[in-house]
């Protein structure tokens, strides 16, 4: 499994996604599709970014019971997309459930990750807000070691957890970590962050990257850059 950049076309239609796009070239860059563009296009954006040639994160973060997640992954699992993934916290059962609708006929499914917890929730917020006791990094371990048993590739977790992660649930477990930012940018509203060279040396398998690339002046240029510093 080779490292790579996903991009965070979080946009609000498909208008915006293509002329963000056809700033690529030749260029294809992994894209995650998420909450705001999904709801607004629908599966037909999935499938006309999928034409262009890009691989896909479709990022929904489920979290119901798990009937209602394993029928929504059977819907899910007809795009052709790469990876998906739902929250960790609906438990290890919704979890297997989820990869139970998601596995295809034929034995195949996309990679599926679990959210550990959002990059905007610091310590504070989980304690005082949450009310989950503990320290924070105890709780992204939990969640990783429950998406594991379940059955799960992976889990989204912030590049400072991407390291210990590993460690608890073995270096083929995949992460995939936001919170990236570039040196000599704004953190923006994400609490927990790091640059992409950081990533890389913490061990980072995927890291997903919005506003230093899609509000950049050239965004093929910053996304050349990321993939330089992360994947090299």
């Amino acid at each position: 499994m080779g490292k790579d950049v996903i991009v965070a076309c979080d946009f609000a239609s498909a208008k915006q996604t293509f002329e963000f796009l056809d700033k690529f070239g030749t260029a294809r860059p992994f894209v995650k599709i998420g909450m705001e563009l999904y709801y607004a296009e629908g599966p037909d954006i999935v499938r006309k970014i999928k034409e262009r040639g890009h691989k896909i994160f479709l990022d929904l973060k489920l979290h119901d019971i798990p009937n209602t997640v394993k029928k929504a992954m059977t819907v899910l699992s007809r795009l052709d997309v790469d990876m998906t993934n739902l929250h960790a916290g609906g438990g290890v059962e919704m979890m297997k459930a989820a990869v139970e609708g998601l596995t295809r006929p034929d034995g195949t499914r996309p990679l599926l990750i679990a959210v550990t917890m959002l990059t905007s929730i610091s310590q504070e917020v989980m304690a005082n807000e949450l009310g989950i006791a503990g320290q924070l990094p105890d709780t992204v371990i939990r969640y990783a070691k429950n998406a594991a048993a379940a059955g799960l590739d992976g889990v989204v977790c912030s590049p400072l957890e991407a390291k210990v992660v590993h460690e608890h649930c073995g270096a083929g477990f995949v992460t995939v970590t936001p919170g990236v930012r570039f040196a000599d940018g704004d953190v923006g509203d994400q609490k927990r962050v790091m640059t992409p060279e950081q990533a890389k040396l913490i061990g980072s398998d995927y890291i997903v990257v919005g506003r230093p690339i899609t509000a950049a002046p050239d965004p093929e240029a910053a996304y050349m850059r990321c993939v330089r510093e992360f994947v090299g």
